[in-house]
């Protein structure tokens, strides 16, 4: 039986590593954190933000809302607003997933990345 390969499950995560998820910046995080009051990441003692699963998949309702979908800041808060027992059920049930071609091109990225470090 082939080993397959599978990312372990983190209860927390570092502001740089949900940044690093979808190839944006950190303070980019920290934007959408300030405007969206779905994400509500915990502060360990020296204030650091920690962010769980449930967040990340916060986060990835927002960037498909605005990156891919293509809606405003106020668009996208709108969205959730009226949809906002869609969106919960969404967040604790349903995982939503990048689309194929999405992944794709966020390896092809960080490959880009680590090969221009490389130089």
């Amino acid at each position: 039986m082939p080993y397959k390969e599978t990312e372990p499950v983190k209860l927390y995560y570092q502001i740089s590593e949900v940044a690093e998820m979808f190839n944006v910046n950190a303070s980019l995080i920290r934007y959408w954190e300030n405007e969206f009051d779905i994400i509500k990441p915990k502060l360990n003692k020296k204030g650091n933000r920690l962010f769980t699963p449930q967040d990340i998949e916060s986060y990835k309702i927002i960037f498909n809302l605005l990156k891919v979908q293509g809606l405003t800041l106020e668009g996208a808060k709108k969205y959730l607003k009226e949809n906002k027992t869609e969106v919960k059920h969404e967040i604790k049930t349903e995982k939503p997933k990048f689309s194929e071609i999405e992944v794709k091109l966020m390896k092809i990225k960080k490959s880009l990345i680590e090969l221009r470090e490389k130089l």
